[in-house]
């Protein structure tokens, strides 16, 4: 335990001295180890000569084997089709394999690979001892100087340290070996720090690779414990020392702050005599105690020198002032209650394969995360960088981080039960100091008959041992008492296999739930990966994969976009399951926000996930750019500091009735405002039709609270589609309405077997409806749920919602669509008003309906169409239109007339395909056999 602690744990290399670090990016020569032989033939002992580029990986340097069937991924496939199907035969080609799970990488390589570089101690190093830094190497590492073993590293998470003690000034040869396979302690396939559903499991050292000088006593790592009460901190320095030395000397202690105004805090020097290998020391900073939060991210940088006999050591470390607590079922920073808005980060990094070590590139990350609203992020089975941590410190990010690990059998097998603690304990001590880290856990939903014991001794030797952070057994499940905090799947709109038994599938539209019922009612909950919205792939996006991955599977989505005559509405496709996935978004995290003393919640996700089956979930693309159908300013009204809400029992209307609505204010900015609430309702031309405000009042941070009600009659003379704003300062949010007359209900016949007009409407397919067919008439046939075919290739189901995850990955988990496509100017729209993509009064139709199969009406052009899963990219309809013998028929997939008194949206829609059939614009062109009608129905 000793050594292993010696050689990872030791300094931060990047505050050394000028002339003190040595920089080892650049070539370096290598030899691929398949078969395990390389230590048995003594390959330390050789010399390489083949050549990469480090820091790097094998595939960002062009090495490895082509993928094909026969490639051992280190990742789940829940579903065999690709692999036995003859749907998927063709991309099983060996000479141009295409998966369907996850992104394609251009090389793989599971093994060992062999590293060799010569280097050059200068003289001035002489007696003094070399520590070699290998920032984020994949995964296990074993170091030989001039042939010489000096030990192994085994880290996903902090960076790989040896300590050369005995170099001489001159040329040396390093020659590490870097080992991918799971060999011992398994964090789980499917987990983020290794698997290649994400970042690949790719193999190398991708950060900072350098050596560097430092005298035989020397600083490890540091740890700062902010003592809150007395505005100081304690300082614990963790020494390197040879065995039996004794350390005199002094240590010198300065911080500055890096805000923008000028603080430095005075110099405090400490005599120190001491046998052991910590020192701890107390500096006062009661001059300047600024606290740390996702508003004020206030900075400090601590300089510690320690002088001995040796020499000295410096370090510099950046750290901020913040205490993490708890009141009731709330989490609080400084003693603020805050509201977790946050998402995961999978470790998706398509151009690398691996995630970047650059502060920038966080910065943009992060950058992107405030602008749509949040203000946290989940690090998901794996530790990110430590430029993660930086850039987060900057700018105010709320971090939960994980130990590595989404295992099946924990608290059962102990190399891998080991090797948690290990790695957490090397988290801990090397990013600790990060104010933006704030949440910790083991990782991501367990398994195994002993995992909730294990995970509970977890919490309790981490609260013991280390109070900067709040504790949870993992992500998902595993609530103990223990826990600082619960991590639910509950608190959500779409639970894993609910199907069209999901709130937002079976409830009449409406924002008027929470999930007080869902949560803890004794500590803070965060719910557990919300949304899993999918929309439909943007198939342009493939322009950007110019890196070590490839979106091949998108090429299969094309393939059955063509191959179904739709490729041309590709684009439409995804605007319109876009507008549906951002209306999923929405209703998950205003429920979030109406629960009172509610924790927060983690999306999944921000931007898509590419692996798992290809999981399109994000309203931004792996790149964390834009797929055009919302805006970071659209989305930051429903997700935001601030946000009005309106508790709206239903969202369709008839002339005459009252709007009821309560309006509540999610407030968790940095301090209490005077809010001034207002509100009104628009219509399509942007023209206020009603108007109101309530009076002025101080609404606490922190908080749900009530503003009061509105009661508003609404009264149209046509159907119309209006919406309501309420805004309090520039925090705005809106909710769209639809409100249809009722003069001329009474008028209108809409029960099968009767006739408007000249229109026969129908709820079956018989003799009745062919033979008026035959005879030239008009026909509404709205059959009855379960009357059209649902089997075969056609087999579909369908819900209101979005896809959840992807029906790949889910084995076909309902609903199997991704809403409808139309074009809202179709005359058979007229009455019903629309956008071209699924909206709350679609709900209904999409409520009780069956899909129409169009390639077995020809491949007629729908007057609404029903978009299909991306993996079978079928044609189908929810209204289609078409010649039938010598008559015209309006059919439409949805039952539209059981119960038609009490489906006010359903009746509308009803009347306009009605008013429509009636009209001189009603005239089809487009035929169908009686034969293959028929063939269509039960």
């Amino acid at each position: 335990m000793k050594r292993y602690f010696l050689i990872i744990i030791l300094g931060f290399l990047s505050f050394n001295l000028p002339g003190q670090t040595i920089s080892l990016s650049g070539k370096w020569s290598y030899k691929l180890d398949p078969s395990d032989l390389g230590q048995k033939e003594l390959w330390y002992n050789q010399k390489f000569s083949d050549t990469l580029t480090l820091p790097g990986s094998l595939n960002s340097n062009g090495i490895g084997n082509v993928v094909s069937v026969k490639t051992k991924w280190t990742g789940s496939m829940w579903n065999k089709d690709w692999y036995e199907s003859d749907f998927y035969k063709k991309y099983r080609d060996p000479d141009n394999t295409k998966i369907v799970f996850w992104l394609s990488p251009n090389h793989h390589y599971t093994g060992k690979v062999w590293y060799q570089k010569t280097i050059i101690i200068p003289r001035d190093w002489k007696n003094k001892d070399v520590v070699l830094n290998l920032e984020r190497c994949h995964w296990k590492t074993t170091l030989w100087e001039d042939g010489i073993e000096n030990s192994t590293c085994n880290s996903l998470s902090t960076p790989h340290r040896y300590l050369l003690r005995n170099l001489k000034p001159g040329k040396h040869t390093l020659t590490l070996c870097v080992d991918n396979r799971v060999v011992d302690a398994d964090p789980g396939s499917d987990a983020s720090s290794i698997t290649d559903n994400t970042q690949t499991n790719w193999n190398g050292v991708i950060g900072d690779i350098s050596i560097m000088m430092k005298p035989k006593i020397y600083i490890k790592s540091v740890k700062i414990d902010p003592l809150f009460s007395k505005k100081k901190i304690k300082v614990s320095l963790i020494c390197e020392s040879p065995s039996n030395k004794k350390i005199n000397g002094n240590i010198e202690l300065q911080a500055h702050y890096l805000g923008d105004k000028i603080i430095d805090l005075p110099e405090e020097k400490i005599r120190i005599k001491s046998s052991n290998d910590t020192l701890i020391a107390v500096y006062d900073m009661s001059d300047s105690f600024l606290l740390w939060d996702e508003f004020n991210p206030n900075l400090y940088e601590l300089s510690v020198n320690l002088k001995t006999q040796f020499g000295t050591s410096s370090i510099k470390e950046t750290f901020g002032l913040r205490k993490l607590g708890t009141k009731g079922t709330q989490i609080t920073v400084n003693g603020r209650p805050v509201f977790l808005r946050g998402t995961l980060e999978c470790c998706i990094f398509p151009k690398t394969g691996f995630p970047p070590t650059d502060e920038k590139s966080w910065e943009d990350i992060f950058m992107t995360c405030k602008k749509y609203g949040l203000n946290h992020m989940r690090f998901h089975s794996w530790c990110p960088p430590d430029a993660a941590f930086q850039a987060a410190d900057k700018m105010g990010i709320y971090l939960y981080v994980e130990s590595g690990f989404w295992y099946h059998n924990v608290g059962s097998y102990k190399p891998t039960d080991d090797f948690i603690y290990y790695e957490s304990n090397r988290i801990i001590s090397e990013y600790g100091n990060h104010p933006s880290f704030c949440l910790f856990s083991y990782g991501n939903e367990p398994h195994g008959k002993k995992y909730t014991s294990f995970l509970t001794s977890f919490v309790e030797y981490w609260k013991n041992k280390d109070d900067r952070f709040l504790y949870t057994t993992c992500a998902g499940w595993g609530n103990v008492p223990e826990n600082d905090w619960q991590s639910s799947a509950k608190p959500r709109i779409q639970r894993w296999n609910e199907g069209l038994k999901s709130i937002i599938n079976k409830q009449r539209p409406n924002s008027e739930y929470d999930w007080t019922n869902r949560i803890e009612h004794n500590k803070p909950t965060i719910s557990h990966e919300i949304g899993q919205w999918c929309v439909y792939p943007d198939l342009k996006e493939r322009s950007q994969y110019s890196g070590v991955l490839k979106a091949k599977n998108f090429d299969i989505f094309e393939d059955r976009l063509r191959d179904n005559g739709l490729l041309n509405l590709a684009d439409s496709f995804l605007l319109a399951s876009g507008k549906l996935q951002v209306l999923c978004y929405k209703a998950d995290i205003e429920a979030a926000l109406r629960t009172k003393h509610f924790g927060g919640f983690q999306l999944l996700d921000l931007h898509d996930f590419p692996g798992q089956g290809t999981a399109l979930v994000g309203v931004l693309n792996p790149f964390w750019k834009s797929k055009g159908y919302v805006t970071a300013e659209e989305y930051s009204e429903f997700c935001n500091q601030i946000v009005p809400l309106a508790k709206l029992p239903k969202f369709i209307y008839k002339s005459g009735d009252v709007l009821s609505a309560d309006v509540e204010l999610a407030q968790y900015s940095t301090s209490s405002i005077d809010a001034l609430v207002q509100w009104k309702i628009l219509n399509k031309k942007g023209e206020s039709l009603y108007s109101g405000s309530f009076p002025k009042m101080k609404i606490a941070t922190g908080d749900l609270t009530k503003i009061g009600e509105i009661h508003q009659k609404i009264n149209v003379s046509k159907p119309s589609q209006l919406q309501l704003v309420v805004n309090v300062g520039k925090y705005v949010n809106r909710w769209n309405l639809w409100v249809y007359p009722t003069e001329n209900d009474s008028k209108i016949i809409t029960k099968a077997g009767d006739i408007v007009g000249n229109v026969l409407i129908a709820d079956k397919l018989d003799k009745q409806v062919l033979d008026e067919l035959s005879n030239g008439g008009k026909v509404l046939l709205t059959p009855k749920f379960g009357t059209l075919k649902n089997e075969g290739k056609d087999s579909v189901v369908v819900g209101f919602s979005s896809i959840f995850w992807n029906t790949l990955w889910t084995n076909g988990q309902a609903p199997h669509t991704l809403g409808i496509l139309c074009n809202p100017k179709h005359p058979a729209l007229e009455l019903f008003p629309t956008s071209y993509h699924s909206d709350y009064q679609w709900w209904d139709a999409m409520a009780h309906c069956n899909a129409i199969p169009l390639h077995k009406l020809g491949d007629i052009k729908p007057i609404v169409r029903i978009i299909d899963d991306w993996f079978t990219a079928r044609s189908f309809g929810l209204i289609t239109e078409m010649k039938v013998g010598n008559g015209s028929l309006v059919l439409t997939g949805a039952d539209l007339l059981n119960n038609i008194d009490n489906r006010p949206a359903a009746r509308q829609l009803v009347i306009s395909l009605l008013n429509y059939m009636n009209s001189s614009k009603f005239s089809v062109k487009q035929s169908v056999s009686e034969k293959e009608l028929i063939a269509i129905f039960k």
